[in-house]
């Protein structure tokens, strides 16, 4: 097993930078009532039998982080029922090639005998026992924890569009879900902490970037910029009387008691991963006679740019690409891989303490349109990986597997040594 490295010094130094991959790991247990399926990604693109030959492809790039999901619903599958086969394998697998997991606890699917899923009256405490229990069985030896990926597209897909449990629709099913997930994510950090004091909370969110020609939708545009903040707010305890959210969550009710709960369980936000895609992050917003319209044309890397800075100015801690990848042509997601590299030096030499990089995913996905859909999971296939998969689900090479290599190979003269770090940026432990 690997030695247990510092897990701050990398946030800290500015000579350091971390390179990483991550597997998708999206876990949605309640069937799609027209067709029955679920969407577990470790099944659909054969994970749970091939996991040693991946994490050896992961070993093969000389990474020394990587995200990885454990599957929850299936580590409890009743609740008081655990089995730890499907964590102990694969993350003392990373170890022993002296990698660093940056554990995925939730990713969006939950155990099926959850009742209610995220509206679940228990839910904030059956995920900080669930972070605890996890914490407690690699003390000393796994110190690096996402406690819940994407908390705003959680409460967007299971509470705004009502396609995942527990299917409400409409900005106050958002709130109610954005408020339990982010009340789920504070007691979990609590719990993280409790068995291990030097435990570091990765908090990952997808971001997006909201843009208008019209002048018209100026508030519009800034409301939803404030709605991608709105989960690391909440967990830092920053919403208060002034916050610029403040009436809209009260419309949508949350009252001044959760936000006082907030504020007495606010957590540290030591570092901030962000998720974002070319083709999905910037978000153009426009009129039209059937109402308020958004395009996600394909980005260039200012986003990246710009995000780090608007993310930067609000929170002051070092940050990380905890996602990224363009989806087609190995040549488009090669020169995403350049174009998006270049844009992280670019920060760096101006002092934004970005301090890693995550292409994700390691081999395609599986899209989530196959919960709804009747196909073979072969045809819904995303090839954005690395490695390709072909339709038996053999990891075939690209030539961005050599690209990726060469770039870990360099460390952080690959990106450039991170120019200051202000007082500021120092991270809280």
């Amino acid at each position: 097993m690997g030695p247990t490295r510092d897990p701050l010094a990398n946030l800290t130094s500015p000579d350091a930078f971390w390179w990483a991959v991550g597997i998708e790991d999206t876990f949605i247990t309640a069937p799609w009532p027209a067709t029955g399926r679920t969407l577990d990604e470790y099944e659909l693109t054969g994970h749970y039998q091939r996991w040693e030959a991946d994490l050896d492809l992961i070993a093969s790039l000389g990474v020394r982080h990587v995200r990885y999901g454990i599957p929850w619903h299936r580590i409890q599958p009743e609740p008081g029922r655990w089995d730890w086969a499907l964590a102990d394998g694969p993350l003392e697998r990373l170890l022993d090639h002296g990698i660093e997991p940056i554990v995925d606890l939730v990713h969006y699917g939950l155990p099926a005998w959850l009742d209610g899923a995220y509206l679940a009256p228990d839910f904030p405490q059956r995920m900080a026992d669930y972070a605890g229990r996890v914490a407690a069985r690699y003390r000393g030896r796994i110190r690096l924890y996402t406690p819940l990926n994407e908390p705003r597209v959680t409460a967007w897909y299971c509470g705004k569009l009502g396609w995942w449990p527990p299917y409400r629709r409409g900005w106050r099913g958002f709130v109610a879900v954005m408020e339990q997930v982010c009340r789920g994510i504070c007691l979990s950090m609590e719990a993280l902490r409790a068995v291990d004091a030097r435990i570091v909370p990765m908090h990952v969110d997808a971001t997006d970037l909201y843009v208008s020609a019209d002048p018209g939708l100026a508030d519009e545009v800034a409301r939803r910029q404030n709605i991608v903040f709105l989960a690391l707010d909440l967990v830092a305890g920053r919403v208060d009387a002034d916050h610029p959210l403040r009436a809209w969550l009260a419309d949508n009710g949350l009252g001044d008691d959760a936000l006082a709960w907030f504020q007495a369980h606010a957590g540290a936000l030591p570092a901030i991963g962000m998720n974002l895609y070319p083709m999905f992050t910037r978000k153009v917003l426009s009129r039209d006679a059937r109402g308020l319209r958004i395009r996600m044309p394909y980005a260039s890397a200012g986003l990246i740019t710009d995000l780090g800075r608007l993310y930067h100015q609000r929170y002051g801690c070092p940050l990380w690409i905890s996602e990224t990848a363009s989806v087609g042509a190995v040549r488009r997601r090669r020169a995403w891989l350049d174009d998006s590299l270049a844009a992280v030096r670019g920060l760096r030499a101006e002092g934004v303490p970005l301090v890693g990089y995550t292409w994700w995913p390691l081999f395609a996905l599986v899209t989530w349109g196959y919960r709804q859909g009747s196909k073979a999971p072969a045809d819904y296939l995303r090839q954005m990986g690395l490695w390709d998969l072909d339709r038996g689900l053999n990891r075939v090479p690209t030539p961005l597997v050599d690209a990726y290599r060469t770039l870990v190979a360099g460390g952080s003269d690959a990106v450039g040594t991170l120019a200051t770090i202000g007082s500021e940026q120092e991270i809280s432990t």
